[in-house]
């Protein structure tokens, strides 16, 4: 099995074989813990306006997501996992869109099968991997807005990395590193209300969740779903 831990929105591209796209902030956390309090599926999506165009529609219930770190108008729901835990989202269908996460997605069609990754779901998604036996695999970290690297998603990707050539890794240390990093202050900062301190904690809660988010084209649509 090759693995190559790649980066960006160029990295999704690049991408080939299993594709894992990480976003630890948060958008990916965020679907994990929206899949995992009930909703069916989530459409990922590229703009604003196409997720509202789906709700309207009634092709899903809820727009999930951001721009700019907040929620446009008219979404449901922010980029918070906090928030969404919060949510009744029990068989709902929800539709995304962040500025790194999904458009990382949509980015990466050379995938021959496709995970949103995050730490919340890291172990499951490595056993997933595995469970294939696929001779190339991609970690594509999606940093900031697809533009700059992060300490989370990269350290997700090698603990990702880690898993999948059979090292336990070390969820402690990830954890430690992520939370010695720049951006850790801005979920303490009363000027950033959008960032709520729980969505920190949740986001570092390895291994919260026993499943894999698996991205498969339905209705010629990029779907999660629990795998």
């Amino acid at each position: 099995m090759n693995i190559r831990v790649d980066s960006l929105l160029a990295g999704a591209e690049r991408a080939v074989g299993v594709v894992v796209v990480i976003d630890v902030f948060r958008a990916f956390t965020t679907a994990a813990v929206a899949l995992a309090n009930g909703a069916t599926k989530i459409i990922m999506v590229r703009d604003v306006e196409e997720a509202l165009e789906l709700r309207a529609a009634g092709i899903g219930e809820l727009c999930m997501g951001e721009v700019g770190g907040r929620a446009p108008v008219g979404f449901d729901l922010g980029n918070s996992p906090f928030e969404a835990s919060q949510a009744n989202l029990e068989g709902r269908t929800i539709i995304q869109r962040t500025s790194a996460g999904t458009q990382g997605i949509i980015a990466a069609r050379q995938a021959t099968q496709l995970y949103a990754g995050s730490l919340l779901t890291a172990t499951a998604t490595a056993r997933a991997i595995l469970k294939e036996k696929p001779v190339d695999v991609t970690l594509v970290a999606m940093g900031l807005d697809g533009i700059r690297r992060s300490d989370e998603d990269e350290l997700c990707a090698i603990h990702l990395r880690n898993l999948l050539e059979g090292r336990p890794g070390s969820p402690s240390g990830t954890r430690d590193v992520i939370l010695a990093g720049p951006q850790i202050p801005a979920f303490h900062d009363p000027a950033k209300p959008h960032l709520h301190p729980a969505d920190l904690d949740i986001a570092l809660d390895i291994d919260r969740y026993d499943f894999a988010v698996l991205i498969a084209r339905e209705d010629g649509r990029l779907v999660a779903r629990k795998d």
